[in-house]
């Protein structure tokens, strides 16, 4: 998957799309947030920055605070591949986002969402 072009467009772009996809199921761009957080490390402020500043994909993930420990944890299908097996660990991360937002527009239980973290 070297030089796929979601690693060069910006996070900025992206995550409009991912609050708007929990909002219109019935959630909130603070639970979007609560999961980037969670996986990622960033805190609120830090969304804010690199989605104003418009920091690429694979830069978001490079420079993230502390990926969690139990990102592993997170499998299932999303875009018709499992997570799980994605062999480029950048799109493995970008697939992870993809599916923990899924699991947030779902209306998941954020603990099993965060997979058993608070």
């Amino acid at each position: 998957m070297a030089g796929h072009r979601i690693f060069t467009t910006s996070f900025g772009s992206i995550y409009p799309h991912y609050v708007a996809k929990a909002e219109r199921k019935g959630h909130t761009k603070a639970e979007v947030d609560q999961v980037i957080t969670w996986l990622t490390g960033y805190d609120t402020a830090a969304i804010e920055r690199v989605v104003a500043d418009g920091t690429d994909m694979e830069t978001f993930f490079a420079e993230a605070p502390a990926i969690h420990h139990n990102a592993s944890l997170i499998t299932g299908v999303i875009c018709g591949i499992r997570v799980e097996e994605i062999e480029d660990p950048l799109m493995q991360r970008i697939r992870q986002l993809d599916k923990l937002v899924d699991e947030v527009a779902k209306g998941k239980k954020m603990t099993s969402i965060l997979r058993g973290s608070a």
